[in-house]
């Protein structure tokens, strides 16, 4: 092993012996993975030269002296081209045998670079929010967060979604044909209205999320490493989106309090069958999961203020001609706006509710 401190090249790892062990066989006796971790910019390149590795496998072959500098050269000037760097590669001539096996792999591996990077992002599209959005412009609403609170969207079904900031939903304004389908860039609390003959999918970059009426949790930011779906009620199917690199797309099933952490890099579903066990899971839950919307002969102020907390809206309300009203009801597994609809015909005397964005405005004379 040389003096890996001074590994510059992604070539430089591949021709290390203990590297490819560690890689491959989980054999660390060089300790490859605290010195990673003590870098950021070190982990970033050890984990390109990790795909490589699992993406090669292949033996030397008989390729010429000057094919093996022509490939050198041609590749190089793609990667360095697509980077917009000016750094200049150095490219060794090769010559015998033994040199010519680790020069094939190279070439694969850089080659294999910049399939990723390019064929990767360019050919599949529908990966990118943008570009999913430019296939999809027409009848398309957007709605940009760039508040420090999270916002309420009603949708034309019912649905509601709790956008969080920095983050982005494009949805339709009326939702035709046979399925319903909007676009995430964030993170975002979908719960949706049940109708089983038209699904629910939300496309969130890398991953689409299928579902009939439940509640969940995505999370999508384009610079993260993971994409994440909490499902809190209900059933979810999620797939890959990555068609290009997936003949058959696989298709993990969650259930109540289990989640998806799907790797951007190494394409890889972990499937979490119980969130409380994953504190970076349970820490980016919400009020809205964490309430109980289970009420027994409570006071109507007292649920509009757990509303209030769960979603972050305000509701102005005739608190004096309501503050004698006690509902019971189960709110657990409705959108905001049906949660409201059955409050407000609990309480009855044609009491009614309008919204505007996050503000919410009862109108009653008192309950029945």
């Amino acid at each position: 092993m040389q003096n890996r401190n001074n590994y510059i090249e992604i070539g430089e790892f591949l021709a290390d012996e203990s590297f490819k062990r560690w890689v491959l066989q989980q054999n660390d006796q060089q300790n490859w993975e605290l010195w990673t971790l003590e870098n950021p910019v070190r982990a970033k390149l050890v984990e390109e030269a990790r795909v490589l590795i699992f993406a090669m496998k292949v033996p030397a072959d008989d390729l010429s002296a000057d094919a093996v500098q022509t490939a050198l050269e041609a590749t190089w000037h793609k990667i360095e081209n697509k980077k917009k760097t000016t750094r200049k590669t150095k490219v060794l001539f090769l010559r015998n045998n033994w040199i010519k096996g680790i020069a094939a792999t190279l070439v694969f591996g850089l080659i294999s670079t910049w399939f990723y990077h390019n064929f990767f992002n360019a050919n599949d599209g529908e990966l990118n929010y943008n570009e999913l959005i430019k296939e999809n412009s027409d009848g398309l609403l957007e709605q940009t967060n760039n508040s420090n609170k999270s916002q309420v969207i009603i949708l034309s079904d019912g649905s509601s979604v709790l956008l969080q900031p920095k983050s982005k939903l494009s949805y339709p304004k009326i939702f035709v044909g046979n399925e319903r389908k909007v676009y995430l860039s964030g993170e975002g609390f979908f719960e949706i209205s049940k109708d089983a003959k038209k699904p629910f999918l939300v496309y969130s970059n890398e991953i689409i999320t299928k579902v009939i009426g439940t509640s969940f949790r995505i999370k999508s930011y384009e610079n993260d490493s993971n994409v994440e779906v909490i499902v809190r009620t209900g059933i979810v199917k999620i797939h890959s989106n990555k068609s290009a690199f997936n003949s058959t797309k696989k298709e993990v099933i969650l259930l109540p309090n289990q989640a998806l952490r799907y790797g951007r890099k190494t394409l890889i579903f972990n499937k979490i069958t119980n969130i409380t066990q994953d504190e970076s899971l349970t820490s980016a839950l919400g009020d809205v999961e964490k309430l109980s919307f289970e009420f027994t002969d409570i006071p109507v102020v007292q649920i509009f203020r757990t509303i209030e907390q769960a979603y972050l809206v305000d509701i102005d309300f005739p608190e004096n001609k309501l503050k004698e009203c006690h509902i019971t009801t189960s709110l657990t597994d409705q959108p905001l706006s049906e949660k409201l609809k059955i409050i407000c015909e609990s309480i009855g005397n044609n009491t009614t509710y309008q919204m505007n964005g996050n503000q919410i405005s009862i109108q009653s004379i008192g309950c029945n």
